[in-house]
């Protein structure tokens, strides 16, 4: 028995040894774990404030793209009474040159007879 009433006190100095380095990466372990909770909370935080200005962003292209389609709804209906206005426009030059070669031609008739 003397061997091992011997070996008891080794056992108990390595058993205590086992102890303290269960418990010192235990706490390495909680430390790691409070670093990632902690980026975790700051994540969550960045991921509401994004989450938010995504919202705004969107809104604000919704608005944006409404007055973007009546921009164009006005110009093309500006561009399609342009266009009229010009079509008019060389009906109404080619008509008055018409009528100005008459009236020249008349006139030239009337000096020609005086």
């Amino acid at each position: 028995m003397g061997i091992r009433e011997g070996a008891l006190p080794n056992h108990n100095v390595e058993l205590l040894k086992c102890i303290q380095d269960l418990q010192d990466k235990r706490q390495e372990v909680a430390k790691q774990i409070s670093v990632e909770e902690a980026e975790r909370q700051q994540l969550q935080q960045d991921l509401t404030i994004l989450t938010k200005r995504l919202a705004q962003v969107d809104a604000s292209l919704q608005r944006k793209t409404a007055v973007r389609m009546e921009y164009d709804k006005v110009i093309r209906e500006t561009e399609g009474a342009y266009e009229q206005i010009v079509q008019s426009s060389q009906t109404l030059l080619s008509i008055l040159k018409k009528e100005c070669s008459n009236i020249d031609r008349k006139q030239q008739q009337v000096a020609q007879v005086a």
